[in-house]
């Protein structure tokens, strides 16, 4: 028995694969290109322009790469001249504060010989101006006033080979350590002290005291006239010396009484 017969599917004619209308066309038709959006084309420029740079990326790489003159002449230096530079700088150090030590204490070498003069012009000054109150045997052209003495005619009485502060006016000057002589007219010792010195000198310092009515010693001057030495080791225990001594109440006496103390130093005492 013979199969069926197959039925095929009609096929429109045609010579496109596009068309649209009712019209069969007996021929081949005349057709234009469709104006179709043409793929992007890579410019011939850009692809040049990115040829160019690559090779500018690694000039730029290499010149990072390649080290700085400072760096390679650090890397070269040695180890011995880092060590020879340290110990120049440490000696030049040194020096310096060798150079300021000096300074310094020649500074104050300088300013203790400045107040020691100091004082002694000082000291010289207080004992001119002492001594031109006083007077002095056989001068008189002095600036002092007053006169003292136990008779009626002025002047400054006494022996000129004795002492000029001792109680009495006439007499030799005693030569022992201690306060072996004062003055204060009018008035009687009631007690005394002795300050030893500290050094190892000898000599006699007259002080000038200033007394008043209680017998109270509230001034001390020392090394006025009659002075033998005057080194400040001996000044002050003599000023010390002055200020222990005490005199009688005496209501009719000055306000402020001049009077003198003389402390006799010896080597060793």
């Amino acid at each position: 028995m013979d199969p069926p017969e197959e039925n095929g599917i009609a096929i429109n004619f045609g010579t496109m694969e596009f068309g649209s209308g009712s019209q069969q066309p007996k021929e081949r038709i005349k057709s234009t290109p469709l104006n179709l959006p043409k793929p992007p084309n890579e410019p011939e420029s850009t692809r040049q322009v990115e040829e160019d740079i690559v090779p500018e990326t690694t000039s730029k790489q290499e010149t990072e790469a390649t080290p700085q003159p400072t760096e390679k002449v650090l890397t070269q230096e040695s180890e011995e001249s880092i060590r020879i530079r340290q110990q120049q700088e440490a000696k030049r150090k040194a020096e310096a504060a060798e150079q300021k030590a000096k300074a310094e204490a020649e500074r104050k070498e300088r300013q203790k010989q400045e107040a020691a003069e100091q004082l002694r012009k000082e000291q010289e000054a207080k004992k001119r101006k002492l001594d031109a109150m006083m007077g002095g045997i056989g001068k008189s052209d002095g600036t002092a006033s007053g006169s003292e003495g136990d008779d009626s005619q002025a002047g400054d009485k006494g022996s000129p080979q004795g002492n000029p502060y001792a109680t009495s006016y006439y007499g030799d000057p005693g030569s022992g350590t201690g306060t072996g002589s004062y003055g204060l007219n009018g008035r009687a010792l009631v007690s005394k002290g002795k300050v030893v010195q500290e050094c190892n000198q000898d000599g006699r310092v007259v002080v000038r005291i200033t007394v008043d009515r209680n017998g109270r010693v509230i001034k001390a001057e020392p090394g006025v006239r009659g002075t033998t030495n005057n080194a400040p080791c001996l000044l002050e225990p003599a000023k010390k010396t002055a200020l222990m001594h005490k005199w009688n109440l005496d209501s009719n006496a000055p306000s402020q009484q001049i009077g003198y103390v003389v402390v006799n130093f010896k080597l060793g005492q």
